[in-house]
């Protein structure tokens, strides 16, 4: 029997979003790398919404969409301890199991219409 789909993770690492000039103090490569210890993760090139880097989004496990769960989008993603707090919501379930964490809320946004559909999500 196949296991249900877990949660997965797309990190943006585009034209802004990794960028050290940009986000300066964050370890990029060290963020996916504590991501990927929980989830599957990709690194896409640009989602679009540059103003919010670092963009992460969350898509929800199988178990996440069945209970109407959708891809979470978090921007200005640049505490370093912030992929902790990613990946304790994931292991906890992720989108529509669990609610993400007050801080986490924080990070949450929703993406303008255009970027909802990019082909990177999917």
């Amino acid at each position: 029997m196949r296991k249900p789909a877990p949660c997965r993770i797309v990190v943006c690492r585009g034209c802004c979003c990794g960028d050290p000039g940009k986000v300066a103090g964050l370890d990029h490569a060290e963020q996916v790398a504590r991501l990927s210890e929980t989830a599957a993760v990709r690194v896409t090139d640009c989602l679009d919404v540059c103003e919010r880097a670092n963009v992460i989004v969350v898509q929800p496990s199988a178990a996440g969409r069945a209970a109407g769960g959708r891809p979470v989008w978090l921007g200005l993603v640049n505490d370093p301890d912030a992929a902790e707090d990613i990946a304790a919501w994931v292991r906890a379930g992720g989108p529509g199991v669990a609610e993400p964490s007050d801080i986490l809320s924080l990070y949450v946004f929703t993406p303008p219409r255009r970027v909802r559909t990019a082909p990177a999500l999917s």
